[in-house]
């Protein structure tokens, strides 16, 4: 009897398990390389590029310009060192916020509570991102919820503006800092912390050189999602306050003025921290966590 086609090549592959992996792996790194790496070295190359300043038209002549005006123009360089601050700080309150609540859920809570808390931290990320923004805008606005609720006691809220902007930046993104936490604490065998007890270590000790040097990977590794979501994020910034972050330059230079090469090579620039950021996250083991 004849075999078909289709049975020979399937009778191939499961001797070449590496060629199965291969076929399988195709079209998604494909898709990734095509789509995403392909943009990036769009983006590098458009960088290059100028725009001419009496035709309004992009000249394609290679030229480190617009990286020189970025370097040499102030507004460019202290948005810069906003936005990175930003992500720093609201990446750090996360870390402060997430802690606790993935340790309790890890450590103490029990399973029936453990997964209400699961399933509460990972239902806002079934909303719209837009409409949570614009939810905490009517919260923030001056006949908001915020300032309704603490009239009795004479104070106002932030209102709009850089505090408004923090706020609203740990909250989006404190899911994903709680989640990877809270994977890395449950992964500690319990085994380690009784060793820690019967050999001294009180809770603070237990928790500054056994809880803490374990969780550090996983910490990381969530700064990553926070880090860099706030570094490239500018609706959050344009709905809630008038200050300008590095999207908000980007888009400015694209949709107003035009200028996509400096634009691009504007772009650039939480590409290259970011780079930066994973070098340093691998080192500490983040990957590991994830």
């Amino acid at each position: 009897m004849r075999r078909s086609p289709i049975r020979g090549l399937a009778t191939t592959l499961y001797r070449y398990p590496r060629a199965q992996l291969a076929i399988l792996l195709a079209a998604p790194i494909g898709w990734l390389v095509i789509a995403y790496l392909g943009a990036l070295v769009l983006l590098l190359v458009s960088a290059l590029w100028r725009l001419d300043p009496f035709t309004g038209n992009i000249v394609t002549e290679p030229t480190l310009d617009n990286f020189g005006t970025i370097a040499g123009t102030e507004i460019y360089r202290t948005v810069a060192v906003r936005t990175i601050a930003f992500a720093a700080i609201v990446t750090a309150t996360d870390i402060v916020l997430a802690f606790p609540i993935a340790f309790y859920m890890a450590r103490v809570a029990r399973p029936r509570i453990r997964n209400m808390l699961i399933v509460s931290i990972l239902l806002p990320l079934w909303s719209g991102y837009v409409v949570k923004v614009y939810a905490w805008r009517l919260i923030l606005s001056e006949r908001g919820v915020l300032n309704w609720l603490l009239a009795p006691l004479g104070i106002s809220g932030p209102g709009y503006g850089d505090v408004a902007v923090w706020l609203v930046f740990s909250y989006l993104w404190l899911p994903y800092m709680i989640i990877p936490i809270y994977a890395g604490l449950e992964r500690i065998p319990g085994s380690l912390l009784e060793a820690s007890s019967d050999l001294g270590g009180r809770a603070g000790t237990t928790f500054r050189r056994v809880i803490l040097p374990l969780a550090l990977p996983a910490v990381v590794a969530g700064s990553i999602f926070t880090f860099s979501l706030t570094l490239g994020d500018f609706i959050t910034p344009s709905l809630v306050s008038s200050t300008n972050f590095i999207g908000n330059v980007v888009y400015q230079n694209v949709g107003v003025s035009g200028n996509q090469p400096l634009a691009a090579a504007y772009a650039l620039v939480p590409v290259i921290v970011m780079i930066v950021y994973l070098v340093v996250a691998r080192r500490l083991g983040a990957f590991d966590a994830l």
